[in-house]
């Protein structure tokens, strides 16, 4: 609204919101910096999880930050954005999640010391802009290249990213898992190996422990065999993957079919019956003796194929059917006048197993399969989704490696390391925009504090112990000890992450920043309806966050 000789003069629709300037900066910065202190308490081997209750009542129990984020109903724009790096960072790496959004908010915090020092935005903006790069240049320096697939720093890789979860005590049986299942789905062309982690199934199944997860070197398929009368088990599969439906059209509800004498109807379902039979027999003819269609199976063809000994599943998923191509070789047909000999894959055994209430279709043993699965078995339904997340972590970390053969050490180390080296680049750059290099250092380290605090210790002892073994030549691996509550060599003690990992955290972690930063008027238009229940919290922006108080 603006004064006009008197006349209010409306641009505005009514019930806009507006707030500028320095308040706009603050309530934004504010808002990002609730959101890292959030996530913040979960970082590390010693952090803890957070128990989030949707408004169904349905309850998550996780410490990784890209779910946390995912399940509170964060209602800030501001806070939306860390939202979005932590989404991001997932995406793209899998892992890293935690410390992208914690050091967003740690740069937040040191901007918002600048601003009240007078120091413009803009200036800001230009320094931790800089001071990004730099980092990506002095990561790519420092970071270590794998010979070869190394399985022990691939294994020591997934190990490290679950150190932080809940599945921490078998993390060892999972490291292994996933190291196998990553190297079995690689694929070199051209000297780039690529590794898609589509390709690995896995299947949530409750009951025993989590050290009774398996992998299958091919596929496992979440249905049961459709007749009771055949076979539960074969060996040396030849299996066929159908597109098509075995089964008649049915005629359209309006269709008339004109049935003067009973004849005619036994001719009319004689007819049905032997279209039927000659779709099983070139099933039969091809030579397969396992069956997957994508479509429905017919009561009376799965009469025949029983007969035939071949043993059938019906509606698999279309997923399921691209892998079970990769890991067995065959190639689906999309009608059954294509399938012959050469279109078959081939297992070691398929059979029928009985986990818990359910029954799962086995194939095992393929010849170098490029699809594999894995099926998690836990006490609690909790447990079990826990793993799966952990193992996603575990999975992508895994293949970041195996895709650029690049590592660091973990344990805040890398972080220290960058922080020390910048600040030496800040002396080389001088001016105000030093002051911003200064403080995007200074904000690296939150990382080896958080790892110190949650691990029960004190950070100030820890950093300066930390500092004082980085400017030493030998000490470039060095970082924090949680169980000792030390600084030690990250590298000798096989805590490693890739390098790619810590890249994007740091880059997704500025530019977050930077676009709040630069953010100095919120428009807002009044909401359509009213606030939902328990929302409220920081000028008019937290909502949702408010009705979760044990999380701040």
């Amino acid at each position: 609204m603006a004064q006009l000789s008197g006349t209010p003069v409306l641009i505005l629709k009514e019930g806009t919101s507006r707030t500028r300037g320095k308040s706009a900066q603050q309530n934004n910065i504010m808002a990002g910096i609730v959101i890292s202190d959030a996530v913040k308490s979960t970082l590390g081997p010693r952090g803890m999880d957070k128990m989030l209750v949707d408004s169904l009542g349905d309850v998550t129990i996780t410490n990784d930050g890209a779910s946390i984020l995912k399940e509170i109903d964060v209602q800030h724009p501001a806070a939306k954005m860390l939202v979005e790096v932590a989404k991001s960072q997932d995406q793209e790496t899998g892992d890293g999640t935690t410390t992208s959004v914690v050091l967003a908010g740690e740069l937040l915090k040191r901007a918002q010391e600048l601003l009240d020092k007078k120091i413009h935005p803009t200036i800001l903006v230009g320094g931790y802009q800089k001071a990004a790069e730099e980092a990506t240049k002095i990561l790519n320096s420092i970071s270590v290249s794998m010979e070869g697939m190394d399985k022990k720093i691939l294994t020591g890789i997934a190990s490290t990213s679950m150190n932080s979860k809940s599945v921490s005590a078998s993390k060892d049986h999972f490291a292994k898992i996933a190291v196998d299942a990553v190297l079995q789905v690689a694929t070199k062309t051209d000297g780039v190996t690529k590794a898609d982690i589509d390709m690995i199934e896995i299947i949530k199944k409750q009951g025993k422990s989590l050290t009774e997860t398996e992998l299958v070197t091919g596929m496992v398929i979440d249905k049961e065999i459709v007749h009771a009368s055949m076979p539960r088990r074969i060996e040396g599969a030849r299996i066929a993957l159908v597109n098509s439906a075995i089964e008649i059209e049915k005629t359209e509800f309006d269709a008339e079919i004109k049935i003067d004498s009973p004849d005619q109807i036994q001719a009319f379902l004689n007819e049905e019956e032997r279209m039927l039979k000659s779709m099983v027999d070139k099933i039969i003819a091809s030579g397969a003796n396992v069956l997957v269609s994508q479509k429905g199976v017919d009561d009376v063809a799965q009469h025949y194929l029983a007969k035939a000994g071949i043993m059938t599943i019906r509606r698999a998923k279309k997923s399921t059917l691209e892998k079970l191509a990769k890991a067995t070789g065959a190639n689906a047909a999309t009608s059954l006048d294509e399938l012959d000999a050469s279109s078959l894959g081939v297992a070691g055994i398929v059979e029928e197993v009985r986990i818990g209430d359910d029954k799962l279709v086995y194939v095992r043993n393929c010849k170098d399969p490029k699809a594999v699965s894995i099926v998690i078995r836990g006490g609690t339904e909790h447990v079990v989704d826990e793993a799966e997340r952990a193992l996603h972590d575990a999975l992508c970390v895994v293949r970041n490696v195996v895709e650029d053969g690049t590592y660091v050490a973990g344990g805040g180390s890398t972080e220290t390391e960058i922080a020390r080296r910048l600040e030496t680049y800040a002396n080389k750059i001088g001016g105000r925009e030093q002051l911003a290099i200064e403080a995007f250092a200074e904000s690296l380290l939150i990382i080896p504090k958080t790892l110190a605090e949650n691990g029960g210790h004190d950070p100030i002892d820890i950093i300066a112990d930390l500092n004082k073994d980085h400017s030493a030549t030998t000490g470039l691996w060095f970082g924090v000890d949680v169980e000792k509550g030390k600084s030690s060599d990250m590298m000798k003690a096989g805590v490693i992450e890739p390098a790619r990992v810590k890249s994007q955290a740091i880059r997704a972690a500025a530019e977050a920043a930077q676009m709040i930063l630069r953010i100095d008027d919120v428009i807002a238009a009044r909401a359509t309806s009213g606030p939902p229940p328990g929302a409220g919290g920081m000028g008019g922006g937290m909502g949702g966050m408010g009705g979760m108080p044990g999380m701040m």
